[in-house]
């Protein structure tokens, strides 16, 4: 059991070749009406659905939602033909590659694709006509289409922004080999296309139903000759621009940077020389694009066993703008992954007995707090599967949920020493040296990862816990060790221990449990990554942290959205510092304890208050009351889009803007006055991306509502006065 979940997070339940099969004539005809969208989809949702349709000629598939195409030819074997931006008119591919490329036991194979393009440049499609296919390359057997089916069946306990799941189409092409040694093995190449946004996935699936073992070395599942971004004579592909028209992500990510691009561990732009006829004089343009995985998956397929590759998913991006190409990747991932929108409000609580935990739920329960996490430092031990230990929790966890309140704790994997023989092995020295991300680190396949998976599983649905806080998280580490359970040897470490981590958090999220985790594990459940901040500027004087807490919001939710990023706010000393880096006692430091929950509840962005209490007298009390109740008003504006106004710098005014066009609130500022005097400014609000296009009420803090007519870049200028070291809100409908 464990060999065959080790090689697949999801198992084909009926085999490829006994699937039904999707015939042509069933599809819709392709109707060519050029570009029928007449609104922006950023603002106004698309009211064309994905669909899969036929050309009139029946050579071909079309996949479409009227915000992104792709056409595949059929004979003599599947290629894409087509790949083009509808809204735009832009065409991105500028000559034929193969489906996928798959190398099995050390020999690579073509899934798909034609020859006989000679000019690389530009594809013709009447040259389409009179391309070949090769005998040795994986060929179309047939395909299939269905409605898209969730990739995991969340379920939700928390607030969330998108309560849906995506709706779509599933288009899957199915080949096989006429090679001896490839008797049984079918591969499957699959594309979800979804409504309403430019965006297209795709994955591949190997399932081997003959005798012979074989072996995945490599599994390259897309292949795209891209229109290059620039021409350069002369230099080498990491000084040349990468094309822009299409943003890549792939649920393959880690190293804790908290950034996709930087996490992402499978986007490949390289040099094409077989495109001859390009401006760079040693054909170095990076304009091929390949999508793996840098190491294995080096598993092993048995008879009956199957295998799914990574999700790649590729957006259209239209537009330079850096605040629109971020808009659009956050559309993205409340879209794809609606259990980032879920944003409940908790505190970090630091316990060191029963009666502390018991206060702090009563505490959240009295202000309007929905979870409560124990942090770091506490006297929770998530590992700790004892009978004495589960049933002290789960009656904790019942009484926190008999006030309404969830209730959550922290566990450490990586980052730690276990032993030498359950710690990653070092491929060069093959000892547990220091050679993993963080220095010493477990194995996630030894004999103590594995149990470590399976303690915190048995303590989650033993006690009724509701929020898993997971720091370092597999980072990925490889392991030569071949003596570990859930790997066999350093090929396939990587592979199988990313998919260990993964299945967890899938496990999590269709039980309700709420994840936090460090790390780019979005795609795969996870819930809530940090904003991006360095811990040691905690133990700086309030003052500045206010400063650069609202630093890091601005620059951490350029391509997050405010409920994918969490902030810090330490209420005790953390990392150093002295009185003027804390707010304990609480009734000492009202002010400094407002602005910094209105700075991070008017972002959308939930922080970590870390102490042990919420409140200690009746007036913090009713100010954390209020707040609380403030954003819980605004809570869905305030969880909405952001546009950057102004970055904190300490000299002057500084603002963020929430948007959304379908709320009645279209538009939510919050500005900050850092200055120790009053300011009144003139500050220029872009509400394009609100939907407004004449005019728009203004009120400031609730108050009289002022009509301002828009001008023709959808701006209007707001006279604004902030009091010192004080921050002002606006309301736009």
């Amino acid at each position: 059991m464990l060999k065959r979940h080790l090689l697949s997070a999801i198992l084909f339940s009926v085999p490829f070749y006994m699937q039904a099969q999707t015939t042509l004539s069933s599809l819709p005809e392709w109707k060519n009406t050029g570009n029928k969208l007449q609104q922006d989809w950023l603002i106004h949702p698309s009211a064309e659905k994905a669909n899969v349709f036929r050309s009139s000629d029946n050579k071909a598939i079309i996949l479409s939602n009227g915000l992104t195409k792709r056409v595949f030819r059929l004979t003599p074997n599947v290629a894409c033909t087509d790949y083009s931006n509808p809204v735009t008119g832009e065409q991105l591919l500028r000559a034929v590659k193969p489906e996928a490329v798959v190398t099995l036991n050390d020999v690579s194979y073509n899934v798909g694709g034609l020859y006989g393009q000679k000019e690389k440049a530009y594809i013709q499609p009447q040259w389409v006509d009179g391309f070949t296919a090769h005998d040795s390359d994986f060929v179309f057997s047939h395909f299939k289409v269905k409605e898209l089916q969730p990739y995991i069946n969340w379920k939700r306990n928390t607030w969330a922004y998108n309560q849906k799941q995506p709706a779509g189409k599933t288009l899957s092409f199915y080949f096989t080999s006429k090679l001896a040694a490839l008797k049984g093995v079918t591969v499957a190449v699959h594309y979800d296309i979804y409504d309403g946004i430019p965006l297209i996935c795709k994955s591949l699936s190997i399932e081997n139903n003959g005798a012979v073992k074989i072996k995945i070395n490599k599994v390259v599942n897309e292949v795209l000759a891209v229109v290059e971004e620039e021409s350069a004579v002369v230099g080498s592909p990491a000084q040349m621009k990468k094309p822009h028209g299409l943003y890549i992500e792939s649920n393959y990510a880690f190293n804790n940077s908290m950034r996709a691009d930087i996490s992402d561990q499978t986007t490949h732009w390289l040099p094409d020389p077989s495109y001859t006829s390009q401006v760079n004089y040693d054909y170095l343009t990076p304009c091929l694009l390949e999508i793996y995985p840098a190491v294995g998956p080096g598993v092993e397929l048995g008879n009956g066993d199957a295998f799914n590759s990574i999700r790649t998913f590729e957006l259209l991006q239209d537009s330079y703008d850096r605040e629109r190409n971020g808009l659009a990747r956050k559309k993205m991932y409340i879209t794809i992954a609606p259990w980032t929108t879920q944003n409940p409000i908790f505190m970090h609580l630091v316990s060191k007995n029963d009666e502390q935990v018991r206060t702090a739920i009563d505490q959240c329960a009295a202000t309007g707090y929905e979870a409560l996490i124990l942090s770091f430092g506490s006297h929770c031990n998530i590992e700790d599967t004892s009978a004495k230990n589960v049933e002290h929790w789960k009656e904790l966890a019942d009484y926190a949920h008999s006030k309404g309140i969830q209730i959550g704790g922290y566990s450490l994997f990586s980052s730690r020493r276990i032993s030498d023989e359950d710690d990653v092995i070092d491929p060069k020295t093959g000892k547990p040296d220091a050679a993993a991300f963080f220095g010493h680190a477990p194995c996630l396949g030894s004999k103590w990862g594995l149990a470590y998976i399976n303690k915190l599983k048995y303590f989650f649905a033993n006690t009724g816990f509701n929020i898993f806080e997971n720091d370092g998280p597999y980072p990925g580490d490889v392991c030569a060790s071949t003596t570990h359970p859930g790997h066999m040897g350093l090929d396939d470490s990587q592979w199988k221990q990313m998919e260990l981590q993964k299945e967890l958090y899938h496990w999590c999220n269709e039980r309700g449990i709420y994840i936090n985790a460090p790390d780019w594990y979005f795609l795969d459940g996870t819930n809530k990554i940090a904003l991006g901040y360095r811990e040691v500027n905690f133990s700086l004087p309030r003052e500045q942290q206010m400063i650069l807490n609202r630093q890091n919001i601005y620059d951490g939710t350029w391509d997050k959205t405010p409920s994918m990023g969490w902030g810090f706010v330490p209420l005790t000393k953390y990392q150093g510092g002295g009185p003027e880096a804390v707010l304990e006692p609480l009734s000492d430091h009202l002010a400094d304890y407002e602005k910094l929950m209105v700075q991070y509840y008017g972002s959308g962005v939930q922080a970590c208050y870390r102490g042990p209490r919420l409140y200690d007298t009746d007036k913090t009390k009713a100010l954390v009351q209020n707040t609380v109740n403030w954003y819980k008003k605004y809570r869905d504006i305030m969880n909405s889009d952001m546009v950057h106004l102004r970055r904190a710098d300490g000299r002057d005014w500084d603002g963020m803007m929430h948007v959304n066009p379908q709320l009645k609130q279209k538009a939510f500022v919050l500005v900050y006055n850092p200055l120790k005097q009053t300011i009144t400014r003139t500050v220029k609000l872009p509400l394009y991306y609100a939907g407004l296009t004449k005019s728009a009420v203004v009120k400031e803090k609730d108050g009289n509502p002022k009509i301002f007519q828009l001008k023709r870049d959808f701006s209007i200028d707001v006279p604004v006065t902030i009091g010192p070291e004080s921050y002002n809100w606006l309301v736009i409908e």
